[in-house]
């Protein structure tokens, strides 16, 4: 499975990919990393990802509007919200629109993991 990870914040993206490349996780490969859903629809479009990490607080197009983005493009993604976000209606939405799970930061690299195993069914 493809993962692209989305988060405007340099230390979440570098995070996320560690952990899926040094966690284990079997069968998921980065496809790619983008700043915000500009790049991430950009990103997806070119490497058909199965599986995204979504931040939500992002500029130029936040995660709510890049979710809808990308479950145009390809309606069988799924998509794990990782959000610091306190405001749980926005992330409400989100699992509303399509999200197939969340995770609050901050995060263990084993909630990380068994969230991305959950929603890739790959337990």
């Amino acid at each position: 499975m493809r993962l692209l990870i989305v988060d405007d914040s340099n230390m979440i993206r570098t995070r996320i990919s560690r952990v899926v490349q040094n966690g284990g996780i079997k069968g998921i490969v980065l496809a790619g990393l983008a700043r915000n859903g500009n790049e991430a629809v950009r990103l997806a479009r070119a490497t058909r990802p199965e599986v995204v990490t979504m931040d939500l607080t992002m500029p130029e197009m936040d995660g709510v509007e890049c979710i809808s983005a990308l479950l145009k493009l390809d309606p069988a993604v799924k998509i794990l919200v990782v959000s610091a976000l306190s405001d749980k209606s926005t992330a409400i939405q989100a699992l509303k629109l399509g999200a197939r799970g969340f995770v609050a930061k901050p995060f263990t690299d084993e909630e990380l993991q068994m969230a991305l195993l959950d929603i890739a069914d790959m337990r």
